[in-house]
């Protein structure tokens, strides 16, 4: 999580939840001091967490709780030296020689009626494997490819869900959001743990202290322009595609980074079955509560609200709802951006085929001035 650090120095009494089912309420900085409410925590001095019986950052999970919500004050990052580079690394580390991080903490992040279950994991990699906002990390599960034996297994590639700074604000963390992957005998409806996704639930039933084999960073197309503080981003997620986002509204709204501040639009449109979907809510929450004038949040609820025809609400529905501000935002040179599962695009691109048309445009046209333009960001998977 971002608010809380282990094994770092810092002032201030630290609340951490208990149950990881459930989500943080009212996070306040204050100075450098953090505080919870509304929920039962147990909390612990800075001196108390690094005295318990667990002896490193690794063998605590209470250590790493994910923040829900984040108060007006930014907070302080660090080295500076992150905001140097002019490019972003790339592929640092390769498949034949990853780097091995640590797992810091696992943390199930939606409540119990989600379909499926997803975790935000806190990986340490040391400082070593320096990344920017947008790119992705690739995760080589333990064991061998049963495809090709004596191998190991291919790369799988996730989005980072924290800025560079990571969720410990010290540069040495990465955040992944990852589903896990099951599957379903369609006959018999029973889980078939031979054809679960083996990286996904590597990850989600990582310990602290575990070992895991990463490369990267990789990938530019996600990457936060950054040139005009001014500028509008529109963004849109179906699940664990809110990744990115989460870095980039991090980035804009919770801390302090020596860059002029952002006064522009961020837009968030996200796809989830329902609520206890939801991922990151209530930080997202907390932002358009303190920033109402540069932050908008949109939510698609595909099992519990209906679109204008009575069908599943999808994302693509609720940007039809505001498809007029949508493409005057995109025609004054908003970015644009996706992310989630590839088959989140052909009713999102079917759906702005149909306004544009309704609006007298030429969709392809539109289209090719747009990634002409540098506005268009896709990464689906």
């Amino acid at each position: 999580m971002a608010a809380i650090q282990c094994g770092v120095a810092f002032q201030g009494s630290v609340a951490a939840s208990l149950n990881s089912d459930t989500s943080l309420h009212k996070s306040i900085f204050k100075s450098k001091k953090i505080s919870y409410t509304d929920k039962p925590w147990m909390s612990f001095s800075p001196m108390e967490l690094k005295t318990k019986k667990t002896p490193s950052r690794y063998q605590s999970a209470i250590c790493m709780s994910t923040p829900q919500a984040v108060g007006s004050a930014k907070v302080s990052v660090s080295p500076l030296h992150l905001e140097d580079a002019k490019e972003p690394p790339l592929n640092t580390y390769k498949p034949k020689e990853p780097y091995t991080a640590t797992i810091v903490s696992v943390e199930r992040v939606v409540g119990p009626k989600a379909p499926g279950e997803t975790c935000h994991i806190v990986i340490d990699h040391g400082g070593n494997v320096p990344y920017w906002e947008g790119q992705s990390y690739g995760v080589i599960p333990p064991g061998e490819n049963p495809k090709k034996p004596g191998a190991p297994h291919n790369v799988r590639l996730y989005s980072i869900a924290s800025t560079r700074y990571g969720d410990s604000f010290d540069g040495k963390t990465a955040s992944l959001c990852v589903r896990r992957a099951v599957y379903y005998d369609p006959e018999t409806g029973k889980e078939d743990p031979s054809k679960n996704g083996v990286c996904s639930n590597f990850l989600c039933d990582s310990k602290p202290g575990d070992k895991v084999k990463i490369t990267g960073p990789a990938g530019k197309i996600m990457l936060l322009p950054e040139e005009n503080p001014n500028a509008t981003h529109i963004m849109i997620a179906t699940g664990t595609g809110v990744a990115p986002y989460r870095g980039y509204l991090r980035r804009m709204f919770m801390e302090s980074i020596p860059k002029p501040k952002f006064t522009g639009l961020a837009w968030l449109f996200l796809g989830v079955a329902n609520k206890d979907a939801l991922l990151y809510d209530e930080e997202f929450r907390k932002y358009l509560e303190d920033n109402p004038g540069n932050f908008r949040y949109d939510i698609a609820l595909s099992r519990e609200e209906k679109n204008r025809n009575g069908g599943k609400m999808y994302v693509q529905d609720k940007i039809e709802e505001y498809s007029d501000e949508v493409f005057k935002l995109l025609d004054e040179g908003a970015h644009i951006y996706f992310c989630g599962l590839k088959g989140m695009m052909p009713g999102i691109q079917d759906t702005l085929k149909r306004v544009a048309e309704g609006r007298g445009e030429k969709w392809e046209d539109k289209l090719s001035k747009l990634k002409k333009n540098k506005q268009w960001h896709v990464e689906v998977y």
